[in-house]
C-alpha cells in the first residue's frame, strides 16, 4: 500500500489523466451506463465550480497572507497577461470572427486570460524559487483574472439576450464566487476560525489530492468535448497545436521578463503554468464547449515542460 501511494503522488498527472478519461469511455461505451452518464453530467457541471472553490480554499489556507507583497516582476507579468488579453480580444471584435475561426481564438484566449495555478508556487519550490513571492502572485493573478473574464466575455458577446451591464455582472459574480470569495473566506478562517484552521492544516497534501481528482474530472470533460465535436481530428490537432505554441510562448516570456530581477523560475511559472480547471470551466460555461480542448490540451503542454524543468533541476543540483 504505502509503495501504491508513493506511485500515486509521483505520477499524479498521468494517472489522473487517464483515469479520467477511462470513467467517460466507461460510462460512454457501455449501454447499461448511459442512462447514469446522462444523470451525472450535469451534476458535475454543477458541482465542479464548487469542487474548484474548495481547492483555492484549502490552498490558500496555507497561506502567511502577511507575507502576501507585490514585487516588481509582479507587475510585468501581469502587464503582459493583460495586453495579451486586450490583443485577442481585439482581433475578435475588430474582424468580426465567427464559425472555426472564433473558436481558435476562444480556446486561446482561455488559456491566456486563466489565472496562476495554484500549484505553480509547488513546482516553483521544487525548482528552488521563491515560494512567498510565487504565492503572492497566484494571489494577484486570480483577482486579476476575476476582473478581466466578465469584462472580455462580456465584449465578444458570450450571453445573448443582455445589455452589456447585465452579462457583465452575472459573469462577474459568478467568477467572484470561484476566485475571490474562497481567499476571503481563506483569510477569515486563518485568523478568526483557528481550530477550524488547525484541521484543514493539518491534513498533509490535501489540496494536492484534490488536484488529482479535479484533473481526472476535467480530462473526462476534454474527452467528451472531443469525442461529441462537431469537426474533423485535423482541426482538433490545430486547437491542440495552439496550445502548446501558446503554452511554450508564455513560459518563455515569463522566463525573459524574470531574468532582469534575477526571478527566471518564479516569472516563467507564473505566465505559463495556468489554472487549466477554471480555464476549462469557463470555456465550456460562456463559450463554444469545442474551446474547452485548447485548456484541455494546454494541461498536457504544461506539465510535460514542468516535467522537464524538474528533471534538468535535479540532474544540475
Amino acid at each position: 500500500m504505502k509503495a501504491l501511494m508513493a506511485f500515486l503522488k509521483e505520477w499524479t498527472l498521468p494517472v489522473a489523466m487517464a483515469a479520467g478519461a477511462v470513467i467517460y469511455f466507461l460510462f460512454a461505451l457501455t449501454p447499461g451506463l448511459e442512462g447514469a452518464s446522462d444523470v451525472l453530467g450535469p451534476i458535475i457541471d454543477d458541482i465542479f465550480p464548487l469542487f474548484m472553490f474548495l481547492i483555492l480554499f484549502v490552498t490558500f489556507c496555507k497561506v502567511d497572507f502577511r507575507r502576501l507583497r507585490p514585487v516588481a516582476w509582479h507587475g510585468w507579468v501581469g502587464l503582459f497577461q493583460v495586453l495579451f488579453v486586450v490583443g485577442i480580444v481585439a482581433i475578435v471584435l475588430a474582424f468580426h470572427l465567427s464559425g472555426r475561426r472564433l473558436i481558435l481564438m476562444e480556446s486561446v484566449l482561455t488559456c491566456a486570460i486563466g489565472p496562476c495555478a495554484a500549484a505553480a508556487a509547488v513546482v516553483t519550490g521544487k525548482l528552488g524559487g521563491n515560494l512567498e513571492e510565487m504565492t503572492s502572485y497566484t494571489f494577484l493573478s486570480n483577482l486579476l483574472t476575476a476582473i478581466m473574464v466578465p469584462l472580455c466575455f462580456t465584449l465578444i458577446g458570450t450571453t445573448a439576450g443582455m445589455d452589456f451591464t447585465e452579462a457583465f455582472l452575472l459573469i462577474l459574480y459568478k467568477v467572484c464566487l470561484v476566485l475571490v470569495v474562497p481567499m476571503a473566506l481563506a483569510y477569515v478562517v486563518k485568523h478568526f476560525i483557528q481550530p477550524l484552521h488547525r484541521r484543514i492544516v493539518a491534513i498533509r497534501d490535501l489540496s494536492f489530492y484534490m488536484w488529482g481528482l479535479s484533473l481526472a474530472i476535467v480530462t473526462g470533460t476534454t474527452v467528451k468535448n472531443i469525442c461529441h465535436a462537431d469537426t474533423g481530428a485535423p482541426f482538433l490537432l490545430v486547437i491542440a497545436g495552439l496550445g502548446l505554441v501558446l503554452c511554450l510562448v508564455q513560459f518563455a516570456v515569463g522566463r525573459y521578463l524574470g531574468h532582469f530581477f534575477h526571478r527566471t523560475q518564479e516569472a516563467g511559472q507564473a505566465l505559463g503554468q495556468k489554472n487549466t480547471n477554471f480555464a476549462i470551466w469557463i470555456a465550456y460555461t460562456y463559450l463554444d464547449p469545442l474551446s474547452s480542448v485548447g485548456p484541455g490540451c494546454y494541461i498536457l503542454w504544461q506539465n510535460i515542460i514542468n516535467s522537464i524543468e524538474i528533471w534538468f533541476h535535479d540532474k544540475k543540483r
